[in-house]
C-alpha cells in the first residue's frame, strides 16, 4: 500500500531535467507491490482474516482505533488494483512519453493507487473515507490532467461536483452507523462479530440487543441493554450508500460524469474508469451488505438493471470510441449492482473481477487506436477526430495484435462460452430469473431487460469491431493522397496487452470452462446466501443468451460490414434518445444547473444592487453628515466658542488698559462715567 506513496513521493521530488524516469520509479514500485499483493492474497485467501489495529484517538469515552482488515474480499481487491494498475503503467511510459508533463503523470498515478489500495485494506469507517475522498481527488487530478483543455476542466469539475454529492451521503450513512452501533469497525459492524446483521426493525425502531450479540470472548460488545433509533434512520443510512455507490460507480442519476470524463489520458480511463475508481463502489456494498433490507436490496436491483439497459442503449448511437467504452462500463456496473440486489453477491464480486481486465484491456486497445489515428492527422495534416470511429476502418491490416486484443475483450465483454465474461454474467442472469420467481410481472422486468441488455451489448460491441477494425479505412477514402504509416507499437504496448488478454479466458478463473460453480473466486467471496438452486435456468439461460447474442453479432456485421441498408432509422424519437443520452444532462441542465444559476445571478443582482447599494448609500450619507457634523463643529460651535474667547480677550484687555495706574486715565474715566450717567437721566426725564 505505501509503495505507491513513496513513488509519488519521489516522483513529485523529482526535478524536471530527469522527469523521464519517474514512469520506471511508479512501474517498478507497482510491480512490487503486485508481488507483495500476490504472496499476501495466497496466505489470506480461504485461509484466515488478519484484523491488526492501534489506539488512533479518543473523544470523552469513545476510542477510536485504526488498523488493516484483511479477509478474501480485501486481498482479492488488493490484487486486482496492483494487476490492473501494473499493465496501465508500463502502457503509459510509451504512451504518455512525448508529454511535457510526464512526471506529474506518474506522480498522480501513483497517489491514485495508494488511495485505491489503503481504501480496500482499511479497518473502520473514518479512515474508509478519508480514503475514498482521496481516490475522488486524485482521479479529479487525472480527469483534468490536460488542464489546458476547456473540455478537460469542464469534465473533471463535473466529476468532483458529483461524487461529492455521493460522499455527502456517505459521511452521513457513517454518523448514523455510529449513533447506533457506537463503533467504526468495519470487522465488528459487518464482519465476524456483525452487529448490523444482528439489528432488527420492529414497530417502527431500529433496535439492537444486547442479548443478540455474539462474542468470541465471552463478554458483551454492548452495554445498556437495548440500542435502538427510529426506523428512519436505517433508511437514510441505506441511501447515504446508495448515493456514494450511484456516485463513485456511476449509476443512475449521478452517472453522467463518467462520459465526459473520458477527456482524461486514455490510459487514465483503462485504470480508474474501468476496473478500479468506479469498482470501488461495488465494493462498498459488499462490505456493508448485512446492512440492506429485502426492500432496499429490491431498489438496488431495479436500479442496476436500468442503468445497465439504459446506458446499453446509448451505447448503439455513439461514434466516440472512448464514449462507447465508457457507456459499456456503466452498463456493465449497472449488472454488478442489480446483481447485489438480487442476491447475487458472489456474481457479482466475480464480475467485478472478470470485467476489470476485459474493460481494461478495451480501453488499452482504444488508446492505441486513437494514437495511431492521431498520427495519420498529424502527418498529413488534415482536420478529423482520432476518436471518431466513422473515421476509422480495416484496420486490423495495419494492427494486427491491437485487433486481436480487441476481439479477446469484445467476446469477453459480451460473455462468450470460454471467455470470463461468460462465467461471471451468464451467473448474473441465471440468478436474476430464479429471484423472479413467485414475484409478480413488475419483478420479472429486471431479468427481461437484464436479458435484452446482454443482446445490446453484443450489438454495440460487433459494430465498435467491425467499424474500428474491418473494412476500409474511411478517412482513406475521403481523402486518398494521404499516406497511413501506421503500427501495434512496441513492447510496452504488446505486453500490457497480452497480459490482459490472458486474463480475459474462462481458465484463469475455473477449470470447468462452462461453469462457475467451482470458480475459485465463487468459492472465495460466497459468504452470502443467494437465491435457490438454479435448477434448469442454469442450462436454458446461457444458451439461450449465447445463441442470441451470435445471431445478433451475425446481424450487426451484415450491415456494418456488407453494408446492407441499417434497418434501424437513424431518425426518430428512440435514435434521439439514444444520441442525447436519455436527455440527462439535458434535463440536469434545465431543472438544476441553469435554476442554481440563475438563483446566483439574482442573488448576486439583489447583493449588488439592493445590499450593496444600501450599504453605499448608507456609507455616502454617514459620510455627509460626518462632513456637516464636522462643519458644525468648526464653523458653529469652534466659532461660538473662539468668539467667545476673542470678546473675553478684547474686555480683557481694555479692562487691563484702565487699571495701567495712570490718573489721566482714571479722570478721564470717571468724566465719560458721569457724562453717561447725565445723558440717561436727561433722557429718562424728557421721555
Amino acid at each position: 500500500m505505501l509503495l505507491p506513496l513513496l513513488a509519488f513521493i519521489i516522483n513529485t521530488a523529482t526535478p524536471r531535467k530527469w522527469s523521464k524516469a519517474s514512469g520506471w520509479v511508479s512501474t517498478i514500485f507497482i510491480l512490487i507491490s503486485c508481488v507483495l499483493s500476490a504472496f499476501l492474497f495466497s496466505k489470506i485467501w480461504n485461509s484466515h482474516q488478519v484484523h491488526q489495529q492501534f489506539l488512533w484517538f479518543t473523544v470523552g469515552d469513545t476510542n477510536i482505533y485504526s488498523g488493516i482488515l484483511l479477509n478474501n474480499l480485501s486481498v482479492l481487491m488488493l490484487l486486482l488494483v496492483n494487476l490492473i494498475a501494473l499493465p496501465v503503467h508500463i502502457y503509459s511510459t510509451a504512451y504518455m512519453r512525448h508529454d511535457e508533463n510526464y512526471g506529474r503523470y506518474f506522480a498522480y498515478l501513483s497517489f491514485f493507487c495508494f488511495s485505491m489500495l489503503a481504501l480496500v485494506v482499511v479497518d473502520n469507517l473514518v479512515l474508509f473515507y478519508i480514503f475514498w475522498e482521496l481516490v475522488g481527488f486524485s482521479s479529479y487530478l487525472l480527469i483534468g490532467f490536460w488542464f489546458t483543455r476547456d473540455k478537460a476542466v469542464f469534465a473533471n469539475k463535473k466529476a468532483f461536483i458529483m461524487n461529492r454529492i455521493g460522499d455527502i451521503g456517505l459521511l452521513t450513512a457513517i454518523i448514523i452507523l455510529f449513533a447506533m452501533y457506537h463503533t467504526f469497525d468495519l470487522d465488528t459492524l459487518f464482519g465476524q462479530i456483525n452487529l448490523v446483521n444482528h439489528s432488527t426493525i420492529q414497530n417502527g425502531i431500529w433496535q439492537l440487543s444486547s442479548n443478540s450479540v455474539p462474542s468470541s470472548n465471552g463478554t458483551i460488545l454492548i452495554t445498556g441493554g437495548s440500542i435502538h433509533l427510529p426506523a428512519i434512520w436505517q433508511y437514510i443510512a441505506f441511501a447515504g450508500v446508495f448515493l456514494a455507490v450511484a456516485a463513485k460507480s456511476a449509476q443512475f442519476p449521478l452517472h453522467t460524469w463518467l462520459p465526459d470524463a473520458m477527456e482524461g489520458p486514455t490510459s487514465v480511463s483503462a485504470l480508474i474508469h474501468a476496473a478500479t475508481m468506479v469498482a470501488a463502489g461495488v465494493f462498498l456494498l459488499g462490505r456493508v451488505y448485512s446492512l440492506f433490507n429485502d426492500t432496499e436490496l429490491t431498489i438496488l436491483a431495479i436500479i442496476g438493471c436500468f442503468t445497465a439497459f439504459m446506458a446499453a442503449t446509448v451505447a448503439l448511437a455513439q461514434n466516440d470510441l472512448k464514449r462507447i467504452l465508457a457507456y459499456s462500463t456503466i452498463s456493465q456496473l449497472g449488472y454488478m449492482v442489480m446483481a447485489m440486489g438480487i442476491g447475487a453477491y458472489a456474481s457479482s464480486l466475480f464480475h467485478l473481477v472478470t470485467h476489470a481486465f476485459f474493460k481494461c484491456l478495451l480501453f488499452l486497445v482504444a488508446g492505441i487506436v486513437i494514437h495511431q489515428m492521431a498520427h495519420i492527422r498529424d502527418n498529413n495534416h488534415i482536420h478529423i477526430d482520432p476518436q471518431n470511429i466513422q473515421n476509422m476502418g480495416g484496420l486490423r491490416k495495419k494492427l494486427p495484435l491491437t485487433f486481436i486484443a480487441a476481439l479477446i475483450g469484445g467476446i469477453a465483454l459480451v460473455g462468450l462460452p470460454f471467455t470470463s465474461g461468460f462465467l461471471s454474467k451468464d451467473g448474473i442472469l441465471v440468478q436474476a430469473f430464479v429471484w423472479s420467481d413467485g414475484k409478480n410481472i413488475l419483478f420479472k422486468l429486471v431479468p427481461i431487460f437484464a436479458l435484452l441488455t446482454t443482446w445490446l451489448t453484443a450489438f454495440y460491441v460487433a459494430r465498435l469491431i467491425v467499424k474500428v477494425f474491418f473494412g476500409e479505412l474511411r478517412v482513406l477514402q475521403t481523402n486518398p493522397d494521404i499516406k497511413v504509416h501506421i503500427s501495434d507499437g512496441n513492447w510496452q504496448y504488446n505486453l500490457p496487452l497480452f497480459l490482459l488478454a490472458l486474463c480475459c479466458f474462462s481458465p484463469f478463473f475455473s477449470f470447468n470452462p462452462l461453469s462457475a460453480e467451482h470458480s475459485w473466486l465463487i468459492n472465495g467471496v460466497n459468504n452470502v446466501t443467494g437465491p435457490a438452486n438454479a435448477g434448469l435456468s442454469q442450462i436454458v439461460v446461457p444458451v439461450l443468451v449465447n445463441v442470441m447474442s451470435l445471431a445478433v453479432i451475425w446481424f450487426a456485421y451484415t450491415i456494418y460490414m456488407q453494408r446492407r441498408a441499417n434497418p434501424f432509422p437513424q431518425s426518430g424519437a428512440l435514435f434521439t434518445l439514444a444520441c442525447r443520452e436519455w436527455y440527462f444532462d439535458d434535463i440536469y441542465q434545465k431543472a438544476i444547473i441553469k435554476p442554481i444559476l440563475a438563483t446566483s445571478w439574482a442573488t448576486f443582482w439583489f447583493d449588488r444592487r439592493i445590499i450593496d447599494a444600501f450599504i453605499v448609500l448608507f456609507a455616502k450619507m454617514s459620510i455627509a453628515l460626518a462632513k456637516l457634523a464636522a462643519w458644525t463643529d468648526r464653523n458653529i460651535i469652534d466659532g461660538f466658542l473662539n468668539l467667545l474667547v476673542r470678546a473675553v480677550h478684547i474686555i480683557g484687555n481694555s479692562v487691563r488698559r484702565l487699571q495701567g495706574g495712570k490718573v489721566q486715565y482714571y479722570l478721564f474715566s470717571m468724566l465719560v462715567i458721569i457724562l453717561a450717567i447725565f445723558i440717561w437721566k436727561l433722557l429718562d426725564v424728557r421721555y
